[in-house]
């Protein structure tokens, strides 16, 4: 095994990698944590932990008084019925505790340090401050690497989906979960774009549905598909990116209080999994921060990048100066990553992992 890292995150990766390549086919039992413990020379907690991840994420599964076996399948996207992979819900109304008395400590500091640059234009694509903290934070924290110039800052999630129908155009066909969030389909018709509702299954969008569809955009919420909170498994974030293979479709990751999870890894991103480079990413600050902050943000790779700039660039950013420098200020100090560990050790506490 490689050196460097926790020892659970470097056993978790090599037996991902190994299951990812076939060497435990679907169906395999694999050894029990206290063998699997004692070939690799280290902790029972260690190859406990390992294997939770696996099991998290859609690699593996836990069987009562049998062992963990292999869920994952590269050529298929199905899982049975009875291992329907649903992540905590979290209310409307349930928001974890926010620091708020380090938020406006925060907001003086910006005025008194930033002052007349707080009335200078924003670049279209939002300051390069806010867009630099993000890079390096999704970098940090879900294992995607850009540069700030790949980041475009947006008054919210609605707002970005209509820059992204406006980009790829609305003569496309798109399509949805089924159930999803209302307004994904309401604003993409709103742009004159015909989207299409796929129905989910126990792990995603089933693969009927998917293969069958003449969409050229899939909408995605693989983290937590709001209403159903149904998490998409590791085959089925992968049958994903083979149904975008294609030339001329995308995916649009909408990754929706991914943050929040119980799991002590975040799980794997389409976008950082995606080779081809057309897989959008996007995410917002409204269950992180407060929904009244009105603020997200897109990823793009490069050449979406340069499409989105002849598009849409001429769009000015739509969110305040000071809001973003505020954010910024914020996620660097490390106070926005705090109130994330906080916030999932309360929900690990309550959901009793």
């Amino acid at each position: 095994m490689k050196t460097g890292g926790p020892a659970y995150l470097r056993l978790y990766e090599r037996l991902r990698r190994e299951i990812i390549d076939g060497s435990w086919p679907f169906g395999a039992r694999l050894p029990s944590k206290r063998q699997l413990a004692e070939e690799e020379g280290v902790s029972v907690v260690t190859a406990e932990h390992a294997y939770a991840l696996l099991c998290d994420e859609g690699y593996l599964e836990a069987r009562e008084r049998s062992g963990y076996y292999v869920l994952f399948r590269e050529t298929d996207g199905f899982l049975p019925a009875e291992t329907s992979r649903r992540s905590l819900p979290m209310p409307a109304e349930e928001r974890p505790d926010f620091p708020f008395s380090v938020l406006a400590r925060t907001m003086r500091r910006v005025l008194s340090e930033y002052q007349e640059g707080l009335m200078e234009r924003c670049p279209n694509q939002g300051t390069e401050a806010l867009r630099r903290a993000i890079a390096r934070y999704l970098g940090r924290s879900r294992g995607i690497h850009v540069s700030p110039e790949q980041i475009w800052i947006g008054a919210g999630a609605e707002y970005l989906y209509g820059l992204i129908v406006q980009a790829l155009g609305r003569e496309r066909i798109y399509a949805a979960e089924d159930p999803s969030y209302e307004k994904i389909r309401r604003v993409y018709a709103a742009h004159g774009a015909e989207c299409r509702l796929l129905p989910l299954g126990p792990d995603g969008i089933r693969s009927e549905a998917l293969a069958a569809s003449d969409a050229s955009v899939l909408h995605i919420t693989p983290y937590r598909s709001y209403p159903s909170n149904i998490t998409a498994s590791a085959a089925k974030r992968r049958e994903y990116i083979r149904w975008a293979a294609v030339p001329g479709r995308y995916v649009v990751e909408d990754d929706f209080a991914s943050e929040f999870t119980t799991s002590s890894k975040p799980e794997e991103t389409v976008f950082s999994l995606s080779e081809r480079g057309n897989v959008i990413y996007m995410n917002t600050f409204s269950r992180t921060v407060a929904p009244s902050l009105r603020m997200g943000y897109l990823v793009l790779s490069e050449e979406l990048g340069g499409l989105f700039a002849e598009r849409v660039g001429f769009y000015a950013c739509t969110v305040p100066v000071f809001e973003q420098f505020v954010l910024a200020e914020f996620m660097e100090s490390g106070d926005y990553e705090r109130h994330i560990r906080r916030a999932r050790r309360a929900l690990r506490r309550g959901s009793g992992k």
